[in-house]
């Protein structure tokens, strides 16, 4: 009846804050394995969020936080974008997930 197995580790909660033309913060660390949930909210119109290397994709709309759960288990950079159109300036919303 007992397990043998390491308690899992609790997730990390990071905020970002969407708005035009930028999220806060642009660059999010972690570690490799390491499990964070990702509260993402707008302060102004709709956005998007997309980690395509992770298949992470959330739509964020101003007034609703949106909690998406992200885990990379390779070192690396992975980019990650607005992919819903939010005004000129739009191609521009970028950041990256920084993992070690």
């Amino acid at each position: 009846p007992f397990s043998s197995a390491p308690p899992a580790a609790p997730e990390r909660v990071v905020q970002v804050e969407a708005r035009r033309f930028t999220y806060s913060p642009s660059e999010i660390h972690a570690r490799a394995g390491e499990a964070l949930v990702l509260e993402l909210a707008s302060v102004d119109v709709d956005h998007g969020f997309a980690i395509p290397a992770l298949g992470v994709r959330a739509r964020i709309s101003p007034g609703t936080p949106t909690r998406v759960r992200v885990v990379a288990q390779r070192p690396g950079t992975y980019p990650f974008h607005c992919d819903v159109f939010c005004g000129s300036g739009h191609e521009s919303m970028a950041g990256a997930l920084i993992v070690d």
